[in-house]
């Protein structure tokens, strides 16, 4: 049966039908539908794991028992998760582990744009990259069974446009997986006398991986090749051998399945019978560079850069030196991100603008806290970092600096590694003050459940996280909850946190608007304007300015939260 499919679920329909029992993630866009679908199906243990690192260890778990496990995560979440991946590389496994990780090339929604190819090449992990939805669903299931053959984890590289494209997918039945578990401590337990025993077998594994992919023992399973005019052959994979196919159907075209061991010799007879070789990938010259390391002859990124996305366009430009179309674009108006009307975020940034507090900020949609109006957010890094960063500014520049600095971080992004930061605060004799944006969900990667919620990834209750009481345990004596409509009562709270001589944490704790169903909501009316703009500050997308230079509703938008109320001092708004 053929069904239209989106590429992230056709790697979980792959899964489900290599007979995964267990998979594990944290929400990481573009991955996040892949264990978002997995959770669908009866016969797997899903689960949102509070960060990347978990989620491996999971699946590891999983794997030694004897069950096929799956792990999804997007390129950053990889770094996270690279402490066990690279020991897992030197066990090997019982049953099979793939980890699926999607890359952004163009970085839309990221905030690097890592190639995650690199990690193939240092862990010694081999690494498969679909082309479409159909191949994410086959070369999912060969992952598999990869793993399993060579005792090595495997890695399934997505990027964005396969990941949130969908073509025709041809699905088949569940087969059922258990291999029985055998403790085998030379194999599992990596002190040095037995990791120094399991080094060499991991060259070794590779060292067959590619004489067999080089020996065509996968021909026609894993790379392609699609022989037109020996005036030039290009190499490429992925989402960019689309591209190329439409921008020059007339070339030979050496199609990698499998970008890490890369068939370097069968890449080599393939170059012999063309004039010329040009390598399309996007991100970084990793297949370029293997192959001048080998002594392959061929261009690249010369042509296509470093930077961004390819397009069939930029392909014809750089490639064929035809000239640029028109912009498409050019007469739009922008349309930059914005947080939501009623927003439980808003008023907090409001505060912090309106006191001119610097702000070490975090991943999350609370991020948009640093755009104008508000303006409200000065550094972000990574997961987790706001803590830690803004301890390491009050260790460099002392008490005082702390007064005007604040970290910001929300509910989930706190649990998945926020928290270790607050311990080494309090542990340290920090003087920081941390607010968590507690909105009740994992709101950037569409809603996903967290141990914040109470529920797991299919609904179903569990222990629900106080966030407060964690933050106790870790040592932090100031803690106080909040209501982050309340204007007055955030400054009060930022006020009374920022005199305190330890540190404190802030929690701003409200429903994410999108999701909180419990009221009733009724838009705003302003009347007897002042035209004075104050309630624009907080950068709500239901108000705008007239012509006259009063402010108006769209009723449409607005969810009736009052926070322009806190802001107007003529009591206009109602």
């Amino acid at each position: 049966m053929k069904t239209l499919m989106l590429g992230d679920h056709a790697v979980a329909q792959g899964a489900y039908e290599a007979g995964v029992k267990v998979a594990a993630a944290y929400p990481g866009t573009p991955s996040t539908e892949i264990t978002e679908c997995m959770a669908t199906f009866k016969e797997v243990n899903a689960e949102w794991s509070v960060n990347e690192k978990v989620s491996m260890e999971v699946g590891i778990g999983a794997a030694m028992a004897g069950k096929r496990a799956l792990v999804a995560m997007k390129h950053v979440g990889l770094n996270v998760a690279a402490d066990p991946l690279f020991t897992f590389s030197y066990t090997g496994l019982n049953a099979g582990l793939v980890v699926a990780v999607a890359d952004d090339p163009g970085m839309h929604s990221s905030q690097n744009e890592q190639d995650s190819r690199y990690y193939a090449q240092s862990a010694h992990v081999p690494m498969l990259e679909p082309a479409d939805s159909q191949e994410a669903r086959d070369f999912t299931m060969l992952a598999y069974e990869l793993s399993e053959k060579y005792d090595t984890p495997v890695f399934l590289r997505l990027t964005t446009r396969i990941a949130h494209s969908r073509s025709f997918v041809e699905i088949g039945e569940r087969k059922e997986v258990e291999l029985p578990y055998k403790q085998d401590i030379q194999k599992y337990v990596m002190v040095p006398a037995n990791a120094k025993k399991r080094h060499p077998i991991v060259e070794e594994r590779e060292k067959k991986l590619s004489n067999d992919i080089n020996g065509n023992v996968f021909e026609g399973k894993i790379n392609k090749i699609e022989y037109g005019s020996n005036k030039i052959g290009i190499v490429c994979s992925g989402a960019v051998y689309q591209y190329v196919k439409e921008a020059l159907p007339d070339f030979s075209i050496f199609k990698l399945g499998m970008v890490y061991p890369i068939a370097v010799e069968n890449i080599r007879e393939f170059a012999s019978k063309c004039e010329k070789l040009i390598v399309v990938e996007e991100l970084e010259p990793f297949i370029e560079n293997t192959l001048k390391a080998n002594g392959i002859k061929c261009s690249g990124k010369d042509l296509t850069g470093l930077q961004g996305e390819l397009s069939v366009q930029k392909i014809r430009e750089t490639i064929l030196g035809q000239k640029p179309l028109p912009e498409l674009t050019q007469n739009l108006p922008g349309r930059p991100p914005v947080m939501c009307a009623g927003c439980t975020h808003r008023g907090v940034f409001y505060i912090i603008n309106k006191l001119k507090l610097n702000v070490v900020g975090d991943i999350g949609c609370y991020s948009l806290g640093c755009s104008p109006p508000l303006n409200a957010m000065h550094s972000l890094i990574c997961m987790g970092a706001s803590i830690s960063n803004a301890h390491g500014m009050f260790q460099a520049k002392g008490k005082e600096f702390s007064k005007t600095n604040i970290a910001v971080i929300g509910d989930s992004t706190f649990i998945h590694s926020g928290i270790t930061g607050l311990i080494d605060a309090v542990y340290n004799k920090s003087n920081i003050t941390v607010i968590i944006m507690d909105n009740r969900t994992t709101g950037m990667t569409g809603h996903q459940n967290h141990p914040g919620t109470g529920l797991t990834i299919k609904g179903e209750p569990t222990h629900t996280l106080d966030l407060s009481e964690i933050s106790r345990a870790c040592g932090v004596q100031n803690v106080s909850v909040i209501d982050p409509y309340n204007l007055a009562e955030i400054e009060n709270a930022i006020k009374e946190s920022l005199k305190a001589d330890s540190v404190s944490v802030i929690i701003a704790k409200r429903p994410c608007v999108l999701l909180d169903k419990s009221i009733q909501r009724k838009a705003i009316t302003i009347s007897d304007c002042k035209k004075c703009g104050l309630c624009l500050k907080i950068g709500c997308p239901a108000l705008s300015k007239c012509k006259d230079n009063s402010v108006e509703v769209d009723a449409t938008l607005c969810t009736g939260c009052m926070v322009c109320a806190g802001t107007c001092k003529s009591g206009a708004i109602k």
